[in-house]
Order: C-alpha cells, then sequence, then structure tokens
C-alpha cells in the first residue's frame, strides 16, 4: 500500500512537473501579441512588473506571473532588464522581452539634417521628431557653439554651423544634444576643407569659406558643377565685384513670394550681395561636404558669369556680353514659354 502511494506521488510530482516545465516552455515561446511598435521599460521597472502590467492588459494571468518567478530563479539575468524604449513585435514572447530588455538593445531614431536647408527649416521639423525632446527654446543655440581660438570672432548667428547629415538618437534625447553633434561634425569637415585651400584664396577665414559655401550650396543643383560655380564667385571676389547672386537676396527678405523682383534687388537688407561688395555677413544654407570642397578648391578658370538652363545646369560665361546672350536664350525663353 505504502509502495503505491509512493509511486502515486511520484506520478503526480512527475506530471505536474511536465506540466509546469510546458507552461514554462510557452512563456519562452508564445507570442505575447504586443500591439504597439514600441515599448517604454520605465526606470525601476523589474521583470515581475512588467508581467503585472501585461496582466492588467489581459496579455497574460496570475498563473503566468507565478510562473515567471519560478523562469527568474532558474535563469536570474532575466531579472536585470535596463530602462529605455525599445522596437518591439507581436510574435515576441514574454521571455523574449525580457531578453531584449535585459540586453538594452534601445529603439534608435533617426532624424536627417537636409542639405541647403536654413537653420529655421530644420528647426521645425526638429520640433515635429519622434521622442526627441525639444528644448530649443530656453537656451539660445549660441550657447552651443564651440568656436575654435584660431579661427576668428564667435559667429553671431547659427546659421550654418550644422552639419547635415543623419543623426541617430534614443528616446527622450534632447534637441541641443543633437544640435551639439551636428555642430561638432561641421566643424570637422569645415576643418578638413580650410586646410585644402590654395595659398592665394582670396578667403581669409573658415567662417568665410563656410559663407561661400552655403551660396554654392544653394546655387548649383548639379553637383558637378560646384567647383565652376565657385570659380565664378572666386574670381568675382578677386576681381571686386559683386557677387549678384539671388539666393542672398531671398535669403535676407522678410517675405518672398517665389519669384524675385527688381524691388528685391534693390532691397539694401546686408545678405543683398546685388547691392553690397564681398561676401554675407553669414552662410544662407547648411552646407554638404562637396560645397565646403568646391569653396575650397575652385576650378582654375577665367569665368564670371552663369545662368541657369532651367534643368539644375547652367551655362558658364567669361564675359557680361556672353552672359548676356545666355540670358537672352534661357531665361527670356522661359519666361515666354
Amino acid at each position: 500500500m505504502l509502495r503505491r502511494l509512493v509511486i502515486l506521488a511520484l506520478s503526480l510530482l512527475f506530471l505536474g512537473s511536465v506540466l509546469i516545465y510546458n507552461k514554462m516552455q510557452q512563456l519562452a515561446v508564445q507570442p505575447l501579441q504586443l500591439t504597439a511598435p514600441l515599448f517604454t521599460v520605465p526606470a525601476g521597472a523589474s521583470a515581475l512588473s512588467l508581467c503585472r502590467q501585461w496582466q492588467g492588459q489581459q496579455l497574460l494571468d496570475e498563473q503566468d506571473c507565478h510562473l515567471l518567478r519560478l523562469t527568474i530563479w532558474l535563469q536570474p539575468e532575466l531579472s536585470a532588464v535596463r530602462a529605455g524604449t525599445y522596437r518591439v513585435s507581436a510574435d515576441l514572447s514574454l521571455v523574449q522581452l525580457l531578453e531584449l530588455f535585459v540586453r538594452g538593445e534601445v529603439a534608435q531614431f533617426a532624424f536627417t539634417w537636409r542639405e541647403g536647408e536654413t537653420l529655421q527649416q530644420t528647426l521645425e521639423r526638429l520640433q515635429q521628431a519622434d521622442y526627441l525632446q525639444y528644448d530649443l527654446d530656453e537656451q539660445p543655440l549660441l550657447h552651443l557653439l564651440r568656436w575654435p581660438d584660431d579661427w576668428g570672432p564667435v559667429p553671431e548667428v547659427a546659421e550654418g554651423l550644422f552639419f547635415p547629415e543623419t543623426y541617430f538618437y534614443t528616446a527622450h534625447s534632447r534637441a541641443s544634444q543633437l544640435l551639439s553633434r551636428a555642430h561638432q561634425s561641421l566643424l570637422q569637415h569645415l576643418a578638413a576643407s580650410w586646410h585644402l585651400r590654395s595659398l592665394d584664396h582670396p578667403l581669409e577665414t573658415p567662417y568665410e569659406l563656410l559663407i561661400l559655401a552655403s551660396i554654392i550650396e544653394k546655387e548649383a543643383g548639379h553637383e558637378p558643377e560646384k567647383p565652376l560655380v565657385s570659380s565664378v564667385f572666386v574670381n568675382r571676389l578677386r576681381s571686386n565685384m559683386r557677387l549678384q547672386t539671388d539666393p542672398t537676396v531671398i535669403y535676407g527678405l522678410e517675405n518672398f513670394s517665389g519669384r524675385i523682383t527688381r524691388a528685391d534687388l534693390n532691397n539694401p537688407h546686408p545678405y543683398n550681395t546685388y547691392r553690397h561688395h564681398g561676401l554675407p555677413p553669414g552662410p544662407i544654407a547648411s552646407v554638404s561636404r562637396s560645397s565646403l570642397q568646391a569653396a575650397a578648391e575652385p576650378a582654375e578658370t577665367t569665368l564670371y558669369y552663369f545662368v541657369s538652363r532651367g534643368d539644375g545646369t547652367h551655362v558658364f560665361s567669361e564675359t557680361l556680353q556672353e552672359h548676356n546672350a545666355a540670358v537672352r536664350r534661357y531665361i527670356l525663353r522661359q519666361n515666354n514659354d
């Protein structure tokens, strides 16, 4: 009789162990069916508190959380979940989610700083960036600048001082942190381009090189033409000719209708290179690496003029007579069309 009881007890124990093991296996493989693509593990959360949270959402039951205690006893590393926002999918199980949180593989978000965009345009997009804390209202952007001492005075405006590329960040990062990285990247690219300039280059400071690069960025839609566009402006600077470039006029206007008028060209604002000699007081847009290189290493030409063909490319001329003929051919024809 005693032997039968022992056998029965052992059988029940074995059966119970099998059932518990199978249930624990389900926790390891059965999808939890999370519906949102992102999940945030709050600071101070534990594996068991997350289980209770999902129990409250009816994704798990009380028995699941009890079994999780046993699972953690067998695998104590599952208890060390890390706070953060994670990318998740509906097919991940409870254990797979905990393993993800233990690894700390938080979601990465991307923000692309666009070439040729003004700082104001970028900041407007930055305010809408996912999971990014926009903290720039409280601190002036100039406080983020780290201008080298041997580059001259610190710029008075932040336009153009951030390098356009894609920046990755984690949830709840601050926008000021992203801007600091973009500024450091700009300084590195600007320094590299500045060292490439020729000895007879008319520009005197890296900031002037940045200003010229921003004009090239806005004028040259066809990248192979950038050294030619640069040569036109450099030749004009050497000859003390006004740059007469439309993007600088547009940048300084409070309201631009979309078409430059004679009144716009006569506007005395400081960025109007039809009215003022030399470079404008600051950059007019973010600059790409190729524009910086073109500003530092312009093509060696005797060109002084260019006009758009209307397809993103330009006709370049050495004389005003040639330029006027190109204007009649392309600009007047576009107006008639």
